[in-house]
């Protein structure tokens, strides 16, 4: 039997993890944590095998989360369980030392089967970003970039937002998207475009792309 930790903010997506693990008899699910420091306190007094981390969080993010697990816990395996599959985080993810990378729509049983071969020394993933992730090892000049891609600042949430309105989505859907109000979705375009030193969407999304950011 497996011990499992589930590092989500959003508990209807904490549930909806729940649901995809339930498949599987020899997954049990041991606690649920809403950020990286509520994960590490509930770490104290559980044994876990493995941990699914989301990446944005309050608090301390997936990232810094996972520096601290393996820094602690060297032993319990941890795959990012995400939206975020543009290079930067797939980039800090790895450095964090992260076992493997879903996105959130994986079916349960990639998932589970994921984590069975995490478990087993693999280094599971969706195939694109398996796929990214190769192409960031064989060209050294693509960690470079991305590391150089970090002095725009834009939080992780940031980059969702900006990479769902790309993709043409309203001010609206992506607040649909991401369980947030139009309003904060309004307040994070407008610090993309501060951030980035920009005046529109399509300047936004163009400086963006040139730069790596998704």
């Amino acid at each position: 039997m497996l011990k499992i930790a589930i590092v989500e903010d959003n508990i209807f997506l904490q549930r909806a993890i729940r649901e995809k693990l339930s498949i599987d008899s020899n997954l049990s699910i041991r606690f649920c944590a809403g950020n990286g420091i509520e994960a590490l306190e509930k770490l104290e007094n559980h044994r876990i095998d493995l941990m699914l981390m989301d990446i944005e969080m309050p608090k301390m993010d997936g990232i810094a989360a996972v520096m601290s697990v393996k820094a602690s816990y060297p032993l319990v395996k941890v795959i990012m369980l995400t939206v975020f599959d543009n290079d930067e985080n797939i980039f800090k993810a790895i450095k964090a030392g992260a076992d493997g990378y879903f996105l959130k729509d994986v079916s349960p049983e990639e998932l589970c089967r994921g984590i069975h071969e995490t478990m087993q020394g693999g280094a599971a993933m969706t195939p694109s970003i398996a796929a990214k992730t190769l192409r960031l090892l064989r060209d050294p000049e693509a960690f470079k970039n991305v590391e150089r891609h970090q002095d725009f600042a834009l939080s992780a949430r940031e980059v969702e937002v900006l990479d769902l309105l790309s993709k043409g989505l309203t001010y609206s859907a992506i607040a649909d998207t991401l369980f947030l109000s139009v309003s904060t979705i309004r307040k994070h375009i407008e610090n993309i475009y501060g951030k980035l030193q920009v005046h529109n969407k399509l300047e936004a999304i163009h400086k963006a792309k040139n730069n790596g950011i998704f």
